[in-house]
């Protein structure tokens, strides 16, 4: 196994979301790769061995595996493009097929961008909402109307929470245990709680509770997930570019950039940039 780390939505060789990026000649067994993201103690290591189509990966949180995570397909992206140059890589998922690119960004630095699964949303149920909503000590006053509660797939399931205010999103904070609890029992891999500075900035925090990790400093999935549930609610019904801004309240500030296309349901493009943790 060859094992590397690198923090993906990083800007300018600071912050982002640290990942494991583990090349493999054959796919570990569950229970090893579970004990090999512990060890490595990030929110996902990305498992990769390559086929003849491409590259099979799959994601693993220290306590569970999930069906894809958009920060170490950023990491895996740069770790292929570092190791075998600029270009289109094709990665087989649990439950999906999807694509990364690899771009040299410096002399030694790479960024990437992934195509994700397929996007679907759809209301929240008031069984979800009301206890989530209740731990996170949230009212209906604290949340913004233009962002319906949601939940919204991307190739994993995220619960989206419009808030009103930045302060709101600043001062978040949760019992872990309790949530963890109602995540698993939901099937969510985050909670996203936005803030929208204006039309196409958002600002974002995602507790991981069910994955064992209390946020992540930068989401793609929930990024690519968040992007088609603007376009199902008519927020950019037409398609464009978001910016989502992440982990500043983490002190490890990350930026993910959006592509939405017009067509509700289709993939979206999550970019960003990269940096190697020695």
């Amino acid at each position: 196994m060859d094992l590397l780390r690198i923090s993906a939505f990083s800007e300018h060789g600071n912050g982002g979301n640290p990942a494991g990026v583990a090349f493999v000649e054959t796919m570990p067994t569950e229970a090893e790769m579970l004990k090999t993201a512990a060890e490595v103690g990030y929110s996902e290591t990305a498992f990769l061995t390559q086929t003849d189509k491409g590259w099979r990966v799959r994601y693993f949180a220290p306590e569970t595996e999930v069906p894809f995570c958009g920060h170490a397909t950023i990491a895996s992206g740069a770790a292929l493009g570092a190791r075998f140059g600029a270009g289109t890589y094709a990665l087989e998922l649990n439950d999906a097929n999807i694509t990364v690119d690899a771009e040299q960004t410096g002399s030694n630095g790479w960024g990437a961008a992934l195509q994700s699964p397929e996007t679907w949303s759809k209301s929240a149920p008031e069984d979800l909402t009301k206890p989530v909503l209740a731990a996170f000590g949230l009212n209906q006053d604290d949340l913004d109307p233009r962002l319906p509660l949601r939940i919204a797939n991307a190739g994993a399931s995220h619960l989206v929470i419009g808030l009103a205010s930045r302060a709101t999103l600043a001062g978040m904070s949760y019992p872990f245990d309790e949530v963890k609890a109602i995540m698993a029992d939901a099937g969510l891999t985050t909670i996203s709680l936005i803030w929208a500075e204006n039309d196409s900035r958002f600002h974002a925090r995602n507790p991981f509770a069910v994955g064992g990790v209390y946020e992540d400093p930068a989401t793609g999935a929930a990024a690519a997930a968040f992007g088609g549930y603007l376009r199902d609610i008519g927020w950019l019904k037409d398609g464009g570019t978001i910016e989502i801004l992440q982990g500043q309240d983490m002190g490890a500030p990350s930026a993910l950039m959006v592509k939405i296309s017009p067509t509700k349901g289709e993939s979206v493009r999550v970019s960003g940039g990269t940096h190697v943790i020695e």
